[in-house]
């Protein structure tokens, strides 16, 4: 898992931008370039195995001098005692080579490292004897160096007089690393925005520093030193989030290119003491004591020592408290144990008090078993019983309901008949009451009317039985009703065996057709059925109930 991780985070780390990472996802990058730490020194070594063997087998002093200068450039952030040395055999050789601008490259070297290794005394000395006017392209490497060992001085100073005089040189020589170098160089961005932020313009200074990293290409300490200036640039705006972000993707590059004099990672842990992250603050902070003690970094291993005692104390107390809740823990266990011990004794006897009672529950359940079966059969049938019943009780409600509204409208028409009928005969008209009472249009009108009432008072018993009355039949062969229709004449025989009138003599009476016609329109709709004929009649009474 931490292999995969780190590769993971080598990968993202390729990237010129962070935005879409989140700060837990770097924090997990870091951890897993933390633990791995080794991977990344072993290719160091391997890299500076690889000049020390091409510094052995040379004898061109040209070749020795700039072999020494690489190696020079390699330890300076990785072992300042090595690079003391290799500084010191580049300046032997150009004395040899007699090369005026190779020895001040190289006093500049030996300088700018004593100048880091706190030797602040011996660097001035070595500044001092170089002529910087003979050789005019070195200036701007010449102004670093003294700006740096100024910088080094001011923080470090007890006297205030002394940090402020320390102060004004660095921004002397700040100002004059702004003219010698190129604007669009590495050294003049660095220079420039730490002028603006000592000028308290950070947020210029930001602008620039975002804009200039993603420039960066394959120079993981580049990257490194530009994402700790960022995060500085936010620690004065206050933004401790970018902040910690920057911190966190500087203390990866530096990790990553084996760096161990470096500012980030111990910073980082401070800042996430401060948030009570202590497991990571002390692992971040021994990582960093470890690789300054490598590096013999005295200035970052006093830095680091005034870090250490506090994030420890901390980390130890915390430990102290994990542990006395591990005891804790422990202690309840135990106690619990035992409580589920003395649980699993009792269980075990009653279990065996049981297995009896099992044994005789047993034949109790298979009775029990039997007569469920037979109430389970006996409830069935008094369901359906029930809903026969009640379904009848609906059907009689409602017909009753409708028969004593159609007789009390059959009585005010036969009125209404009468007094037409008195009426015509009163006046006189013999001829109009006997073309009157000879008329079936009365009858015909009552009777549709009557079919109506019907029809509508069934479908608002059973709303979907023509959809399922047509269900029942084979495919192509459904009801079709005509234009306001609310049931046809086949229909209306099956609505009457749905409500239980299942006589073809009454059915024949009800609908007024004669007895071998309601035969036929029966016999031609079970042949039509989808179900087996013998049954058609069954399914079409269990139309309309729940299923």
């Amino acid at each position: 898992m931490k292999k995969l991780l780190f590769i993971a985070g080598y990968f993202v780390l390729s990237m010129p931008l962070f935005a879409n990472n989140d700060i837990d996802s770097l924090l997990n990058v870091l951890d897993s370039s933390v633990d791995n730490y080794q991977v990344f020194s072993n290719q160091k070594e391997e890299q500076l195995n690889k000049l020390k063997d091409l510094l052995r087998f040379t004898n061109s002093n040209d070749q020795r001098y700039k072999i020494c200068g690489q190696l020079y450039e390699d330890y300076k952030s990785y072992k300042s005692d090595s690079a003391l040395t290799y500084a010191q055999k580049k300046l032997q050789i150009a004395e040899k080579m007699n090369n005026r601008w190779n020895l001040t490259d190289a006093k500049l070297n030996l300088a700018s490292i004593m100048g880091t290794s706190g030797m602040y005394k011996e660097s001035m000395d070595i500044l001092e004897t170089i002529n910087i006017q003979d050789n005019p392209d070195l200036k701007a490497y010449y102004f670093h160096v003294y700006r740096t060992v100024y910088g080094f001085m001011a923080d470090y100073t007890v006297s205030t007089r002394e940090k402020e005089r320390y102060n004004k040189l660095v921004s002397n020589f700040r100002d004059s690393l702004l003219v010698v170098n190129p604007p669009n160089s590495e050294t003049h961005i660095m220079v420039k925005t730490d002028q603006l932020i000592a000028n308290k313009k950070s947020d210029e200074a930001i602008k620039i520093l975002l804009t200039y990293y993603p420039t960066i290409k394959n120079d993981k300490h580049t990257r490194a030193i530009i994402a700790y200036c960022i995060s500085v640039t936010y620690q004065k705006q206050q933004n401790r989030e970018n902040e910690k972000k920057w911190l966190i993707i500087s203390a990866i590059n530096d990790i990553q290119s084996a760096t161990k004099d470096y500012i980030s990672l111990r910073s980082l842990a401070f800042l996430l003491y401060k948030e009570g992250d202590i497991d990571r603050a002390y692992k971040y902070i021994k990582r960093s004591l470890e690789d300054a003690l490598f590096c013999n970094a005295r200035l970052r291993t006093y830095e680091i020592s005034q870090m250490l005692p506090i994030i420890d104390q901390a980390y130890q107390h915390q430990s102290q408290a994990r542990q006395r809740q591990l005891i804790i823990s422990l202690i309840s266990i135990s106690l619990l144990s035992v409580f589920l011990l003395i649980a699993v004794l009792s269980v075990y006897r009653q279990m065996r008090k049981l297995s009896v009672a099992r044994k005789d529950l047993s034949q109790a359940n298979k009775l029990l078993n039997d007569l469920n079966k037979e109430l389970s059969e006996t409830n069935k049938l008094l369901k359906h019983s029930n809903e026969t019943l009640s379904e009848a009780n609906l059907i009689k409600e409602e017909y009753i309901g409708r028969y004593m509204d159609q007789c009390s409208a059959y009585i005010d028409k036969l009125d209404d008949y009468r007094r037409l009928l008195n009426k015509t005969a009163t006046a006189g008209k013999i001829d109009d009451l006997i073309q009157t009472i000879k008329s079936k249009q009365f009858i015909e009108d009552e009777l549709k009317e009557f079919y109506t009432n019907f029809d509508s008072t069934f479908l608002q018993l059973f709303p979907t039985f023509v959809e399922e009355f047509s269900a029942l039949l084979v495919d192509n062969e459904e009801i079709q009703l005509k234009s306001g229709e609310l049931l046809n004449t086949e229909l209306r025989i099956f609505a009457l065996i749905r409500l239980g009138i299942s006589d073809s003599v009454k059915i024949s009476h009800f609908l007024r057709y004669s007895l071998s016609t309601i035969y036929n329109y029966r016999t031609k709709l079970r042949n039509k059925s989808a179900v087996p004929r013998d049954e058609f009649e069954s399914y079409v009474m269990k139309i309309g109930m729940e299923k």
